[in-house]
């Protein structure tokens, strides 16, 4: 009789932030929720230790020395990677923040944090980003390949980052559907729990501004109290 061992791999984690106690808390509470850890103390670290071997999932902070946080994310980005990047920043960083989630972060932590919070939303990052369709959903004249990750509006490529994508995904899997806020942040953010956030809102206005690129009208549309919802030409 044949015994197959199947191995179930942890996820990598790639933590960058230039405290030490920082570090040293990441590397302790992500292996106990279940990454492989890796934690360095700036980007030149992190992007040679990303080149050696792929992280699932990169925790970065936004003020790092040498190149910030969201410089790495830029670059990143710019080399056409997609993998999931939660930004750790202070309560008063806000505009780091904001620019972080411009460059193509996927989600953010405030500091102090909880370990549990933090592995939760990285787990679902992970989760998300590893989910794959297969058939190429056509909407009007917009067209969305989620196996490549890729979309295209009236023939033209969409630069969408993989948050960006994953909120044109879930409303592209419920046209015509209102989606409240609640319904995005556990269908896109894996939050299934209460949060105090404007993300989504943050989200939409920058899908938007990518959508209606070159004058093309509005698809994403706001229902006042209720949430949001994709229309086309087939979905009206």
């Amino acid at each position: 009789m044949w015994v197959i061992a199947i191995s179930h791999r942890k996820p990598r984690a790639l933590a960058v932030d230039d405290d030490r106690g920082v570090r040293q808390a990441l590397a302790l509470g992500l292996e106990l929720e279940g990454f492989d850890t890796t934690v360095v103390s700036d980007a030149e670290q992190a992007l040679a230790s990303y080149d050696v071997q792929l992280p699932d999932v990169l925790i970065l902070d936004v003020t790092l020395p040498k190149m910030s946080g969201v410089e790495m994310v830029r670059r990143l980005r710019s080399m056409g990677s997609t993998v999931p990047v939660c930004m750790l920043s202070a309560r008063d960083e806000v505009d780091d923040r904001v620019a972080g989630l411009a460059a193509g972060a996927d989600d953010y932590v405030v500091k102090p944090f909880s370990i549990g919070e933090l592995a939760a939303r990285l787990h679902a990052l992970v989760r998300l980003h590893e989910a794959s369709g297969h058939s190429p959903l056509l909407l009007g004249d917009l067209v969305i390949r989620p196996a490549q990750r890729t979309a295209a509006r009236a023939g033209q490529a969409l630069n969408l980052t993989t948050r960006e994508f994953d909120l044109l995904l879930a409303f592209a899997r419920h046209p015509g559907q209102v989606l409240s806020r609640t319904q995005l942040l556990a269908q896109v953010w894996g939050y299934t729990w209460r949060v105090d956030t404007n993300v989504v809102d943050v989200f939409i206005g920058y899908l938007r501004k990518k959508l209606e690129e070159d004058n093309r009208t509005r698809i994403v549309h706001t229902v006042r109290g209720v949430g949001f919802v994709l229309r086309t030409e087939t979905t009206s």
